[in-house]
């Protein structure tokens, strides 16, 4: 891959998981990265790992379900470095519930987060990112792609990020911007981890989304998005990446 020793790379989601992967990725790849998240704890933690990369990434403590921290927050990457290339859009929740459980405080958190925020990130980067030919990069997830039992508002969530990642592509597909989408399995991530499952479920609905893979790993991910993110991706624009060891292919 070429490297970008110029080029600026805006992270959501960064203190941890793929998002954490993807900001390492990314200072390996040469970008200067903007590591936005709303964990203050956990972006010093990831601040204080990078050792020699720390000078290459500036941390910005965000909510991406706010429209003004979304749009305050992208300027200020951008004024400070006069340019936005890549936006990974990461920033994710997920929680497994009964569809009749599901509160009006959990649905709008999940949609405020997974939705929202992919949206008012894009809404205030893309006028950049054209600027530059960039690139935007959307994490979704199998779940968007198929129908998972337990998991509704957080499959209508990652099916409507891919819905606007196809419509993005769309509306400027006559820029030089790229928009594409990554549609991962299961990943061991601290989302992963702090994941449960209603005692009382039918798990025969749930072991077919389980994979017969195994768990990918969040650096398998931030592979994809690095990947993406590069001049090797030219062609791929309008693209949902499934990395989810064929769970979706049949």
């Amino acid at each position: 891959m070429t490297k970008n020793e110029s080029k600026v790379a805006v992270i959501t989601g960064a203190a941890s998981g793929i998002g954490r992967a993807t900001v390492i990725a990314m200072l390996d790849q040469g970008f200067q990265v903007a590591a936005m998240d709303i964990d203050a704890d956990g972006l010093d933690t990831l601040s204080n790992s990078l050792q020699s990369n720390k000078e290459r990434c500036d941390t910005y403590i965000a909510d991406v379900a706010s429209k003004e921290q979304c749009h305050s927050t992208i300027s200020q990457i951008f004024e400070k470095n006069g340019r936005i290339d890549v936006l990974a859009n990461i920033a994710g929740i997920a929680r497994s519930e009964h569809m009749t459980e599901v509160s009006e405080t959990s649905w709008n958190q999940m949609v405020g987060v997974n939705l929202s925020g992919v949206f008012w990130c894009s809404q205030a980067a893309i006028p950049f990112l054209i600027e530059n030919n960039g690139s935007l990069i959307n994490i979704a997830s199998c779940s968007g792609l198929m129908g998972q039992a337990y998991t509704v508002a957080y499959s209508a969530t990652k099916g409507g990020v891919i819905a606007m990642t196809k419509s993005l592509a769309m509306e400027y597909i006559k820029t030089g911007i790229r928009i594409n989408a990554v549609a991962p399995g299961s990943v061991q991530t601290q989302l992963i981890d702090n994941y449960s499952i209603p005692e009382d479920v039918n798990m025969d609905l749930v072991k077919p989304y389980m994979g017969f893979r195994g768990v990918a790993e969040a650096e398998e991910i931030s592979n994809v998005i690095s990947f993406l993110a590069s001049y090797d991706a030219r062609r791929i624009h309008g693209a949902v990446i499934t990395v989810d060891g064929g769970l979706t292919a049949g």
